[in-house]
Formats: C-alpha cells, structure tokens, sequence
C-alpha cells in the first residue's frame, strides 16, 4: 500500500514514515511536472530504506 502511494502522491509517504521536511520538499518538487518522476524515485527509495531500517531493528532487538 505504501509503496502505492509513493507512486502516486510521494509527498504523502514521506509523512506515513515520520520525514515531514522531506514530504515538503517532495511536495514542491512534485508541483512542477517534470519534478514528479524525481520525486516518486526519491520516495520509493526512501520507502526502502525505511523498510530496510525497520528490519535492522527488529533482528538486532531492543537498544539498551
């Protein structure tokens, strides 16, 4: 689902994973219709790392 949304509103996404900067600036770059291929790139790449982030978290356990 959230991949799905990165496609089509990539600013949105940024704020599902907790980056609201990012999300604005996404958004502004997603304004102009050239920006808006850069901008779903950019935020199915940041969707991975966040994914990838929250696998690393759950393997390694609670930080003390």
């Amino acid at each position: 689902m959230r991949l799905l949304l990165a496609l089509i509103l990539p600013w949105l996404q940024f704020f599902t994973i907790g980056r609201p900067i990012s999300g604005i600036v996404c958004l502004i770059l997603q304004l102009t219709v050239i920006g808006w291929i850069p901008a779903a790139i950019w935020s199915v790449y940041a969707l991975s790392e966040y994914s990838t982030d929250r696998k690393i978290e759950r393997a390694l356990g609670p930080r003390r």
